[in-house]
């Protein structure tokens, strides 16, 4: 397939409906409106081409780079690829489930996470709070920095309220993901959840609303699934 040929399906998949979901979640223009289930059809076709994938992401369209995140082999790219990609973001959404997720199944994940949660760029520092979390739900206890997780979550625990917008949101799922998935920490995440209580983040034109984690995390563990890992965090 062509990229004339994929942006073409695309089209075809998208609806008004949907775009104006997107596009109340803050959402930039280029885009067609298509569901990721609906998306899904295309994957296997472009997945045999990466060089297709990196061209969808180049094109700006969020249907288009989404589905280059869904199919780009996260293995092969590059630092320099992954914090371009980052860079090229127009809304929250491309960090936090195109870019992110790829950059933590990397072979940089942690190294990005570190560099980019440091950012002065609303973007990228959402980027990296999201690539920590991606990267702590696919990675065994033992791999882990306990430590330099610690101090993270020390720091949620502090500015997480002072935080800029959807900073804040993000850094409210690392702490969730944190105490749902190290059971070292669990007792600790739960405790700086609780003193946090509600995290406030505009949503948009939207009734999202934002978890809460002491009481997500108080789920996880009443389901029996404190600790499990994902095998990809990539959907």
């Amino acid at each position: 397939m062509t990229v004339d040929e994929v942006m073409s399906k695309l089209e075809e998949m998208g609806t008004e409906q949907t775009k104006r979901t997107f596009l109340r979640h803050g959402a930039v223009e280029p885009l067609f409106g298509v569901k990721v289930g609906d998306m899904k059809k295309l994957v296997k076709d472009v997945k045999k081409d990466q060089s297709l994938a990196r061209a969808l992401y180049q094109t700006g369209n969020y249907d288009a780079m989404y589905l280059a995140g869904l199919t780009v082999n996260p293995k092969s790219m590059t630092k320099e690829e992954l914090q371009s990609w980052a860079s090229a973001a127009s809304w929250h959404a491309v960090v936090e489930y195109i870019v992110s997720p790829l950059a933590a199944e990397s072979p940089y994940g942690l190294e990005l996470a570190r560099e980019w949660i440091r950012s002065s760029d609303e973007l990228i520092a959402i980027c990296g709070w999201s690539t920590y979390a991606n990267y702590i739900s696919i990675t065994p206890d033992d791999k882990l920095d306990i430590a330099e997780i610690r101090e993270l979550l020390q720091q949620v625990g502090a500015t997480i309220h002072q935080e800029r917008n959807r900073v804040r949101y993000t850094m409210n799922t690392f702490l969730i993901m944190v105490g749902s998935s190290i059971t070292e920490l669990h007792e600790e995440a739960a405790k700086i959840a609780a003193g946090i209580g509600k995290v406030q983040v505009n949503m948009g034109q939207t009734a999202c609303k934002v978890p809460m984690a002491v009481d997500y995390i108080a789920k996880v563990e009443q389901a029996g699934k404190l600790g499990v890992k994902k095998k990809t965090c990539i959907c």
